[in-house]
């Protein structure tokens, strides 16, 4: 166990997640443009709130894992919507090809702000040490803007992926490394991409690239369900997401983990077998400290899902033995 996997899960652990996608939409179509795009309700959001959204294509399939806030940025309203790293300037080309006649103003904004994540359960008791101040209770995805130090204004916003308490701390880039001197000094650990991708997995939490890609139906990424609105009004990819809940019932894969009980972790297309059928596929995998044992996510055919299900991977080395967990796979 690493120095910053323990803070993770004991303490506070300080991880740099500045390459994440960050597109601004100002102007007074903002919000409706937005929400006609994404699948979840942004018009209603108020200052200081958030969401989970996705954008997809007409047939539901995911073009962009993102994160929507209202923010004061620059003295005036914006919508900020922050995606998977590396993918910000290709976020901002999809938007503008659907902008027509809306009063709204696009701008990719990734290289003028840092983003670091503070994760563990400490973290708010740490935060509050580093402002002298209290820090509300605020749920995920709502955030605030507060003053680390001498001057370093940041946004603060709840948000979980690590499956511990975090907060996303976003401030101009040439700050950055002022505000981790900050936290640091009051007992954060630096963490390393490492330990980030290890309690990711660990949480259960997808990600654009190693677990989703442009051709994956939103509604079998775990935890979809919350970033979709059923009652805001009509939305790309809205046809086939009520069908697969009004008609089916259900999805015929979902997202999910397994716990490997021989050998080390899985490589990403590991497929998953139960009675000689293939039943599955594996996208991510890491050995889990917590476990003690290797845990690997991926997506699990219908009347696969149960926890406790014992079936087989086909690794390199031959077919070894994975129980499903279901999400989070560490609780």
């Amino acid at each position: 166990m690493t120095p910053d996997y323990h803070a993770a899960v004991t303490g506070a652990a300080l991880f740099d997640r500045s390459a994440a996608g960050k597109v601004v939409a100002r102007g007074p179509d903002a919000p409706l443009f937005l929400g006609n795009l994404s699948t979840n309700d942004v018009k209603p959001l108020p200052l200081g709130g958030g969401c989970e959204a996705y954008f997809c294509d007409p047939r539901a399939k995911v073009q962009f894992q993102t994160w929507i806030y209202h923010v004061r940025l620059d003295g005036e309203h914006a919508l900020w919507v922050e995606t998977t790293p590396g993918r910000g300037a290709d976020l901002l080309k999809y938007l503008d090809r659907y902008l027509i006649s809306e009063q709204v103003e696009l701008a990719d904004r990734t290289a003028d702000f840092a983003q670091l994540h503070l994760a563990g359960p400490g973290a708010k008791a740490l935060l509050e040490k580093a402002l002298a101040d209290a820090v509300p209770d605020l749920p995920e995805f709502a955030h605030m803007e507060r003053t680390f130090g001498a001057g370093v204004v940041a946004g603060v916003r709840r948000r979980d992926p690590l499956g511990v308490p975090g907060y996303d701390l976003v401030c101009p880039a040439e700050k950055a490394g002022e505000l981790r001197r900050v936290l640091e000094a009051v007992g954060a650990v630096p963490g390393t991409p490492e330990t980030y991708e290890v309690l990711r997995i660990e949480a259960g939490t997808p990600e654009f690239g190693p677990d989703i890609d442009t051709n994956r139906f939103v509604m079998e990424i775990g935890n979809a369900a919350r970033a979709v609105s059923y009652t805001k009004g009509c939305f790309l990819g809205q046809e086939p997401i009520v069908m697969a809940r009004d008609r089916a019932g259900h999805v015929n894969r979902a997202f999910s983990a397994v716990k490997v009980l021989a050998g080390g972790p899985l490589p990403a297309g590991t497929k998953l077998f139960r009675d000689g059928q293939e039943v599955g596929a594996v996208t991510s995998s890491c050995q889990s400290p917590r476990l003690g044992a290797p845990v690997a996510l991926g997506y699990l055919k219908w009347k696969n899902q149960d926890a406790g299900t014992v079936m087989e991977a086909e690794a390199a080395d031959g077919r070894r033995p994975v129980e499903v967990l279901g999400l989070p796979p560490v609780k």
